[in-house]
C-alpha cells in the first residue's frame, strides 16, 4: 500500500532583542539560574506587563521578509496551561488576531536519497505570532531533583507556522534550514540551536493518496536538522507500521530520542480550544501604522531571493551556485568581497568558495564566520591566479599555507617559489629542449597519435617545476609539435 507523507512545522525562534518581551530582565544566555528572572518573570502579584517594541519590530521584519500580510491591528491573549516552569499558569501568546498573516517562503530541496534532482518548493507561512518563552526545568541535580531556572520566562519568541505543504523528511529540513538562515540573515535572531533559540515542533501524518489529512501526532522541540530527519523518518515508519497492523493513530505530544532513534509519546495532544485562549486584559491592543512598516522596510538588506536572482542575471552564475552562495549571509558577503578583487571572474570566485573553502570547512567542523582566510585574502590569492602569476595547482598549495599559517598570497608564493613561468622566450627553449630529446615520440606525434601530448605537457611541467604557464605551454606546444 502506498503512504503519503505530509508535514507541518511550528517554529519558535527567540528574538534578539537584549531585554524580555514584557519586562526590562535581561536575555543574555548562560547566566546562573534565576538571576534574570525579574517580578514581571516569576508573576509576582499586581505587576503588569510593558510590550517590547523591538521584539515588535522583528516580528515585523520577518513579514515583509516573506512578503507576509503584517496586521494593522493584533492582539494578546493569555493561553492557560499548567507548566511547572509556567509561573503565572498561563502563557502570553496571540491567537486568532496574529501580528504576521499569510506569506511564503521558497526553498531549495536536495533529496536525502536516490538520483532524484534539487528541486525549488514554496511553503506557504499560515502566520507567525509574538509571545513568551516559558522557563526550563533542570532535571537531576546531585540529589537527583528537578529545579526551575526562570532566566528564560518571557525572552520574546516569534513562532512561525506553515501550512501543511511539505511531503518528505527532505523538504522538512530544507524549510527548516531556509527557515533557520533567513532569520539569521535579516538580523532578527542568531539561531542558536544548541542554546535553544531556533527550536522545531513536527506536525507528522500518513494518509492514503488524495485522501483526508490523517491524524498528526507533534515531534516536540527538535533543536538539530539531522534529529529533525531522523524523528520524521521513524514517525513515519511507525505510523504506517501501527495502520497496516490494524492499529489507530491517536493526536499526541511526541517526543523523539537520539540516542535509540526512537520516537514516544508525551502527552495527549491539547487543542486551541482545551487553552481557553481569551484577550490578555493587561495589554492594549497592538496597532502598526504603514509608517512603522516602512520605516522596518528601511532597515532590511538586500534578501537572499533578491541575490540570487542578481547573481545568475548579472554575475552569470548558475541557479545553484546562486542558491549555495547564499546559503547564510557571511558566506554572500564572503563572496562579494572576493568578487570585489576579481570583478571579472564571478565563476573561478564561486568555484573557489563552493569547492576549496566549503570543503575545507567540513573537514575542520567550522562554519563560514569561523573561516581562517579572510575574505580580503582569497581576493588576493584569486587575482594572482587572474593575472597569471600562479597556476591553478601553485593556488592550491597557496591556500593550504594560508589555511594552516595565514599570510598573504604574495608572501607565500614569493618564499615557496611558486611564481609562474610566463616568459614565452624561457618557455619554448625548454620545449626545444624536450623535442629534441625525445624525436622517436616526436614522430609518432605527427604520425597521428594524439595521445602524446599529454606525455609532452607532463615533461614540460616537469621541467619547469610545474611553474610554466600552463596556456602558454600548451600553445607553443602544439606550435612546435606540428612541425
Amino acid at each position: 500500500m502506498q503512504w503519503e507523507i505530509v508535514i507541518g512545522l511550528e517554529v519558535h525562534t527567540q528574538l534578539s532583542t537584549n531585554t524580555k518581551i514584557f519586562s526590562g530582565a535581561s536575555t543574555a544566555f548562560g547566566a546562573e539560574p534565576n538571576t534574570q528572572a525579574d517580578a514581571v518573570s516569576i508573576a509576582l502579584p499586581g505587576v503588569l506587563p510593558v510590550l517590547n517594541k523591538g521584539a515588535v519590530e522583528r516580528a515585523i521584519k520577518f513579514g515583509l521578509a516573506t512578503g507576509s500580510h503584517i496586521a494593522s491591528r493584533s492582539v494578546f491573549a493569555r493561553k492557560n496551561y499548567f507548566y511547572p516552569d509556567l509561573p503565572k499558569g498561563y502563557q502570553i501568546s496571540q491567537f486568532d488576531l496574529p501580528v504576521v498573516g499569510q506569506g511564503a517562503l521558497t526553498i531549495q530541496v536536495e533529496p536525502l536519497s536516490g538520483n532524484a534532482k534539487p528541486y525549488e518548493k514554496t511553503v506557504r507561512i499560515t502566520r507567525a505570532h509574538l509571545e513568551e518563552d516559558a522557563g526550563k526545568s533542570v532535571h537531576g541535580d546531585s540529589q537527583g531533583m528537578t529545579g526551575i531556572d526562570l532566566n528564560r520566562a518571557g525572552t520574546p519568541l516569534l513562532e512561525i507556522v506553515s501550512e501543511p505543504d511539505m511531503y518528505s523528511a527532505a523538504e522538512a529540513v530544507a524549510y527548516a534550514k531556509a527557515l533557520h538562515s533567513l532569520v539569521r540573515w535579516i538580523g532578527i535572531s542568531d539561531g542558536n540551536m544548541q542554546e535553544g533559540s531556533f527550536r522545531c515542533d513536527v506536525n507528522v501524518s500518513v494518509r492514503k493518496p488524495g485522501a483526508e489529512l490523517g491524524t498528526r501526532r507533534e515531534i516536540k522541540n527538535l533543536n538539530s536538522f539531522k534529529f529533525m530527519q531522523q524523528a520524521i523518518d521513524y514517525e513515519v515508519q511507525w505510523q504506517i507500521d501501527t495502520i497496516e497492523n490494524g492499529g489507530k493513530i491517536h493526536q499526541a505530544t511526541i517526543l523523539f530520542n537520539p540516542d535509540t532513534g526512537e520516537t514516544r509519546a508525551m502527552r495527549s495532544k491539547e487543542d486551541a480550544h482545551d487553552y481557553r485562549y481569551f484577550p490578555d486584559p493587561d495589554l492594549l491592543p497592538l496597532e502598526i501604522s504603514a509608517e512603522w512598516i516602512e520605516q522596518v522596510r528601511a532597515t532590511l538588506p538586500e534578501l537572499p531571493q533578491t541575490k540570487q536572482t542578481r547573481y545568475v542575471n548579472d554575475l552569470g552564475l548558475s541557479a545553484y551556485d546562486a542558491s549555495i552562495l547564499t546559503a547564510s549571509r557571511e558566506m554572500a558577503e564572503y563572496f562579494e568581497t572576493v568578487y570585489a578583487a576579481v570583478p571579472k571572474d564571478a565563476k573561478m570566485c564561486a568555484n573557489w568558495l563552493i569547492g576549496e573553502v566549503n570543503a575545507q570547512l567540513k573537514r575542520d567542523g567550522l562554519d563560514m564566520a569561523q573561516c581562517p582566510i579572510t575574505a580580503q585574502q582569497l581576493g588576493g590569492m584569486l587575482q594572482c591566479i587572474a593575472d597569471n602569476t600562479i597556476s591553478n595547482s601553485g593556488a592550491k598549495e597557496v591556500f593550504r599555507t594560508m589555511w594552516a599559517e595565514g599570510g598573504t598570497a604574495d608572501a607565500i608564493i614569493e618564499a615557496k617559489g611558486l611564481k609562474q613561468v610566463s616568459d614565452s622566450g624561457a618557455i619554448e627553449a625548454l620545449v626545444d629542449e624536450i623535442i629534441a630529446a625525445n624525436t622517436d615520440k616526436v614522430a609518432e606525434y605527427r604520425a597521428g597519435r594524439d595521445k602524446l601530448f599529454g606525455f609532452f605537457v607532463g615533461l614540460a611541467m616537469k621541467a619547469s617545476k610545474g611553474k610554466a604557464n600552463p596556456a602558454q605551454l600548451n600553445d607553443i606546444l602544439k606550435k612546435k609539435l606540428a612541425g
